[in-house]
């Protein structure tokens, strides 16, 4: 799988969540503090990321800054993104379960090793629900990107 990878700041974590993408597999493609000359401020580095999925380059994306907020905000923003910030591994499954999010943001303030690998494993063994109820606020979010909610 194809996955955007975006961080306003060189941190550890960042770091470490693209190393750990690459081990499990998946291609990475890097914005901002991760990619050098790039743009690094977390509305266009997330920007980025998110249209990288709009747009079909990745699959999914992970956004980050320090505290997961901005980022998840600014990848929000672009159509067709359902961006969740994501603190625990149990958000994480629902996530993708009920909301079919397609990208994850993280705070680099508060995600540690461990809890990135927990998180990162509930996001990626997750099916999206089936369920119609589920599926009707999922293509009602999509509505609200074409300035529309009625079916």
């Amino acid at each position: 799988m194809r996955i955007s990878v975006s961080s306003d700041m060189d941190e550890p974590v960042a770091r470490g969540l693209a190393d750990e993408l690459r081990r499990r597999g998946h291609e990475v493609l890097a914005h901002g503090a991760l990619r050098p000359g790039d743009d690094a401020r977390w509305a266009a580095c997330s920007e980025a990321a998110a249209r990288d999925v709009a747009d079909g380059r990745s699959d999914q994306a992970v956004v980050c800054c320090w505290t997961g907020t901005g980022a998840s905000i600014a990848a929000n923003k672009v159509p067709g993104i359902r961006a969740a910030l994501c603190t625990d591994a149990y958000t994480a499954d629902g996530a993708r379960r009920w909301n079919d999010a397609n990208v994850l943001a993280l705070s680099l303030r508060l995600t540690s090793e461990p809890l990135l690998k927990e998180i990162l494993d509930a996001w990626f063994a997750a099916e999206t629900s089936t369920d119609a109820d589920d599926r009707e606020n999922v293509a009602r979010v999509g509505r609200l990107d074409l300035g529309r909610t009625a079916p």
